[in-house]
Formats: structure tokens, sequence, C-alpha cells
């Protein structure tokens, strides 16, 4: 009894099962300055200067450099809850100008280091040029990221615009119904006017540079251009240079208007076959086309035969796969011989055609009567004369 008892004991031990977020936050501790970083608010440097500084309580007391706390544990930053995050982050980030929507850190002026977020690793959905300003999401949702990105879906984005020229109506005409730019035609939008040199446009597209590109096509300049909204996410209420999470409404409506999308290409037409099952050939000759395959039968006929003067014979070049081997043309030499000496009765008539001559193919003598008659009588019923 006492051995299942053990085994008991292991099989419970081996099958219970403890979440790792769990085992991290609540059974095991962590120092207050990681819990503060993980939760985004700030690198760990700066909250130690935060909790230095007395900007930092833990249930209600100061907190003191070095505490170990745990999500049973009421932290506040600046009298603000701070909560660790298990599902996936969402942030809506106020681009200012100058800052360029790259993740290479190289780049003195990149938008993480610009976002500031420490809560772990985040990506912009989509960007802006270095120019423009306005709303850019963040998320380690790489799901949605395609889902909002790839122009099939068609998920609106508004930019507001200024231009160095007053808005005419058949600017704003022009700009919904399309401008040929990048070879394409933009898709139709809407343009509203705003003042004399403002618009306001809703694109569902993401060419490069659209916008201007669409503006210096009908001979304006863009002045500012700055996007206010993505979907259902809108700038208001974040100043510029700075950011907040999505709320659970916004981030709901967000994950309810991408469940239809596909976040992949759709699945390219199969190509057409033949009656015979296999594909179509098109365009330039290939492997498989007829007038390849004469081609190489022709460079296969020449690579058989050796050169008027040359002393090489033919098997001293490489073969194709349409001749047959060497065996192969032996023996069927070898039966024509065979079946002209029955004809002749018993006489060898054919054995000087088959003597090696200047220019002809060698092939022929790879045979072993041939191979004798190129010096040496063959011994038949007569004697040699």
């Amino acid at each position: 009894m006492s051995q299942l008892a053990n085994l008991q004991t292991q099989y419970q031990t081996v099958f219970f099962y403890i979440p790792p977020t769990l085992i991290q936050h609540i059974i095991v501790p962590v120092r207050l300055n990681k819990f503060i970083s993980d939760a985004g608010i700030c690198s760990r440097r700066e909250a130690d200067r935060m909790i230095k500084s007395g900007h930092v309580r833990v249930n209600g007391k100061p907190a003191q450099l070095g505490d170990l706390v745990s999500d049973a544990d009421r932290v506040l930053v600046n009298g603000n809850p701070v909560e660790m995050r298990s599902e996936h982050v969402y942030l809506a980030y106020n681009k200012p100008v100058g800052i360029t929507s790259t993740t290479d850190r190289s780049d003195s002026n990149n938008i993480l280091k610009a976002l500031a977020y420490y809560g772990g690793r985040v990506f912009p959905v989509g960007r802006l040029d270095k120019d423009s300003e306005g709303l850019i999401l963040f998320t380690d949702d790489g799901d949605i990221v395609n889902k909002i990105l790839r122009a099939s879906n068609k998920h609106d984005k508004e930019y507001i615009v200024s231009v160095n020229k007053p808005v005419t109506p058949g600017f704003v005409r022009q700009m919904a119904e399309g401008v040929s730019i990048l070879g394409v035609m933009t898709r139709r939008c809407t343009v509203e006017k705003i003042n004399t040199h403002t618009i306001r446009i809703i694109l569902n597209q993401g060419l490069n540079r659209q916008i201007r590109r669409m503006c210096e096509a009908l001979g304006y300049e863009v002045t500012r251009l700055q996007r206010i909204r993505v979907m259902n996410i809108s700038l208001s209420g974040i100043d510029t240079g700075t950011w907040r999470f999505l709320t659970d409404s916004e981030k709901d409506s967000l994950l309810q208007a991408v469940a239809g999308s596909r976040k992949e290409a759709a699945a390219r037409r199969p190509r057409k076959r033949n009656s015979s099952g296999a594909p179509k050939v098109t365009g330039k000759p290939g492997a498989g086309s007829e007038s390849h395959r004469k081609k190489k039968a022709g460079n296969s006929d020449g690579a058989d035969s050796p050169k008027s003067g040359s002393g090489k014979s033919a098997s001293d070049k490489p073969r194709t796969r349409k001749n047959l081997s060497d065996t192969k043309i032996a023996e069927s030499k070898r039966d024509k011989r065979k079946g002209a000496k029955k004809t002749s009765g018993g006489k060898n008539s054919g054995a000087k055609r088959f003597a090696p001559t200047a220019g002809r193919s060698t092939t022929r003598n790879l045979s072993k009567g041939a191979a004798k008659s190129t010096g040496k009588s063959r011994r038949t019923g007569s004697k040699s004369k």
C-alpha cells in the first residue's frame, strides 16, 4: 500500500499545473521596479527614481527600493493603481512630426524610443511619414496588425490635410473620384472641405505617401497631414507625443470589426491544365515545349557525329539521354549482321562495309565484329585473300 500511495503522490505532482504568470506574480513576488516596468509605466531605472522621490506606495505605505510585490499587493504610482496585463496590449499613440516610423534602434528618432513603452515588445500598426503626425496604434498582437493593414479588408483611416492653395470644388471632386499615382488609380474615397486650405479625407487604402502623391498629381502641395482616426479609435484626448491604453469598449469594437478580415492574401487561382492533366506551357519555349525538344534533338545529333577533319570519335563526346547506350547500339548492329549472313548463304559480304573510314562515325566499331575488321580479316567459310 505504501508503494501505491507514493505513485499516487507522484502522479498528482506531475499533473498539477500552475500557469507561469500565476507563479511569477503571485507565488513568486518580483522587485517593485520590475513590477512597475512590466506594467508599461516606465523603465526600471525611472521606477527607482519615482520610488526614491516618494511617488510610489504599496498597500498604503511609502515604497522602498528593493520591495517585493505581487498581484495581491496594491501598488499606486502618482495615486494611480498599477495592474499587470496578461492579455494582448493595445496602445494609441499621437506621433509628433520628426519621428520616424521605424523600429530600427540605430535611428535616433525611431518611434519605439519616442513611444517609451516598457511593458513588453510592441510594434506599430502601419506607419506615418516623418513629416506627418497623428494616430498610430501599437500592439503585440500580430494577427490584428495584418488584418488592419491589408488593403483588401478596406478599413477606414481619417485624415485632416492642409494644402498650399485654396481648395476648389474640382480638387475635392477629383480627390474623391480617384487619382492616378504609382501606375494605379486610387479608390474612391470621402473628401470634405473644411476651410479654404483644409480638407478631411477618409481612405480605405494605404499606398506609399498616398495623400501627398494625390495632391501633387493635382498641382497641390501638402503643408500639414494629421491622422485623427483608425477604424473606431480616435485621436481625441491624446496629447502630442503621449499614448494611452485602449479602453475595453474600444478594444472589443476593434476586435469585432476585424473578426471577418483576412490576415493573409487570398489564395491564387489554380493554373489551367490541358486534357492530359499537365499545366499548360505559355510564353517562351521552355524545357517542355516542342521547339525546345526539337532543338535539343538537333543538338544531340550533332554531338554524336564528329566534326570533319578532327581525329576524335563520337565515343569521346558525352551522349544525351535520347541516344541508346553503347550496349544497345552494339546489339542492334550485331543483329543486323546476323541477318545479312543468313541472306548471303553464310558469306560475309558486308565485312568491308563496317570498316572505319575518315570522316565517318566510328560508333559502329563498338560491336565485336566491326572492331576486328579494323586491320584483320574475319574468319569465314572461305580463306582470306
